[in-house]
């Protein structure tokens, strides 16, 4: 099953209170998609919007984000760190914290780093140290957009998400084009995306095939 909202994702979250039997996976929007407000209005933006995320999420449930970090007139706005920020308002555990590179080690990068973060936070749920997972990811894999969630990154969440909680419907605001979407109902799990670009909300509606995505 596969749902996808065109309309404001933090307005939908708001409207439906805790999503019972889900967990929620986001990339939430950069600084450049917000023209019309400071660097410091932006941020106060971001870290409101972990929160609403953080509070949709059921007891049972994890949120997980995946965030690339910005520079700004020279200086690093580091989105973890603001991810954390919310978590720590509303007294949500930190799971784990993964790195996930995009590009080879070695390679120089400007404006971005070589890196996006992975953070899954959980109210109560405290899954064993034996089946903890690698701290770096070598690669995203396959994205059909330069900041978007790759293949393989997209399958570790969901493979996650099917062995360390109940939830069996992944919830994605800011969903972008859909690939997460996909991938979650090729392994099984329900999947609701919240988009507000009618274009990119009919691309999530219509994926269908990983695997061809960035092969063009």
């Amino acid at each position: 099953m596969r749902e996808v909202y065109c309309e404001d994702a933090l307005g939908w979250l708001e409207a439906r209170g805790v999503l019972e039997g889900s967990s929620l996976v986001t990339s939430l929007p950069d600084y450049s998609e917000f023209s019309h407000l400071t660097l410091e209005e932006w941020q106060d933006w971001f870290t409101q919007a972990a929160e609403r995320v953080l509070r949709s999420c059921p007891p049972d449930g994890v949120v997980i984000f995946f965030q690339s970090d910005v520079k700004h007139e020279g200086l690093w706005v580091d989105k973890a760190f603001l991810c954390q920020l919310a978590a720590r308002r509303l007294g949500v555990g930190l799971l784990w914290h993964k790195v996930v590179a995009r590009v080879e080690p070695g390679a120089l990068t400007f404006g971005r780093p070589g890196y996006s973060h992975l953070l899954c936070f959980a109210p109560n749920l405290r899954p064993p140290l034996s089946r903890a997972t690698a701290d770096v990811m070598p690669q995203r894999g396959r994205s059909s957009w330069a900041r978007g969630l790759g293949v393989d990154v997209c399958r570790m969440i969901c493979r996650y998400l099917l062995k360390e909680t109940p939830t069996r419907r992944l919830v994605a605001p800011f969903c972008g084009e859909g690939l997460l979407l996909a991938v979650a109902n090729g392994l099984g799990l329900e999947a609701v995306g919240i988009e507000l670009s009618r274009k990119r909300a009919e691309k999530a509606r219509l994926i269908s095939d990983p695997e061809a995505v960035g092969k063009n």
